[in-house]
């Protein structure tokens, strides 16, 4: 749960140490949680460092520290581990082909991951990825889905954060109500989605169902259908009647 004594923010640090700055910006504002990327992690040893000093800055042993890896193009351990051949569509593949043989070698991944995590002292993953290919998806979502199979992708999600909750590891599922059918990168431009709602309701919201996750990132997109005026993380109504409504989703909405 969010601690009410910081503000709900999570931070990035510029390196691989925190400087003076940093530490003094963080006893001030005391946010929430901060997210790890690629230019943080030199090797196991640094990064095992860098979390414990954040921790003690902080006073809190379970402070939240996130990091994005998903595999594939989005994986910031591969400086300790290359997982870049590990996508989620490589996984997703392999459940297409061999339902069995997916299971032991995802476990594994999923178990390699996790107990570098809990060595360096990261406890949020922002993973899965649970949005549905389409002829529309952009090059952004791309291997980052598990396929353009609606049931193919709610299994592997289950299964995704079932393991890691296993591990202690609390998961990100994004991006939440479905980013499947944007043709533009969300990270650069605002995409407009004109899919009808019977469509969104059978395919992109589907995967996000009965999932026990503790957070789920939004989808910055707007949804024509439903709200023509705000993207879904700016969305009362998408945030109230979809994610929270339709979908059921009880956890910790970021962005």
């Amino acid at each position: 749960m969010i601690n009410i004594k910081r503000k709900a923010i999570i931070f990035g640090i510029k390196g691989t140490m925190l400087t003076k700055v940093e530490k003094a910006l963080l006893k001030e504002e005391k946010p929430w949680g901060i997210i790890l990327f690629s230019r943080n992690i030199e090797n196991i040893l640094q990064l095992k460092k860098l979390i414990t000093d954040i921790r003690k800055i902080m006073r809190d042993k379970k402070y939240p520290i996130l990091i994005d890896q998903e595999g594939g193009k989005v994986s910031r351990l591969n400086k300790i581990l290359d997982f870049s051949l590990f996508s989620q569509a490589y996984f997703g593949n392999l459940y297409r082909k061999d339902n069995n043989n997916f299971y032991y070698y995802y476990k594994i991944y999923i178990e390699k991951i996790s107990n570098i995590f809990r060595n360096v002292g990261i406890n949020i993953n922002t993973a899965p990825v649970l949005d549905v290919l389409s002829r529309k998806t952009h090059d952004s979502i791309g291997d980052r889905s598990y396929s353009e199979n609606v049931d193919s992708v709610s299994k592997i999600g289950l299964i995704c954060t079932k393991l890691f909750a296993e591990y202690k590891i609390a998961t990100v599922i994004k991006h939440i109500p479905g980013l499947g059918q944007a043709e533009v990168d969300s990270h650069y431009k605002l995409p407009i989605i004109k899919t009808s709602k019977n469509n969104l309701i059978k395919r992109d919201f589907k995967p996000f169902k009965k999932l026990n996750s503790q957070f789920a990132m939004t989808a910055h997109a707007v949804y024509k259908s439903y709200d023509p005026n705000f993207a879904a993380t700016h969305s009362r109504f998408i945030i109230e009647k979809i994610i929270r409504k339709h979908i059921g989703f009880e956890g910790i909405l970021i962005s």
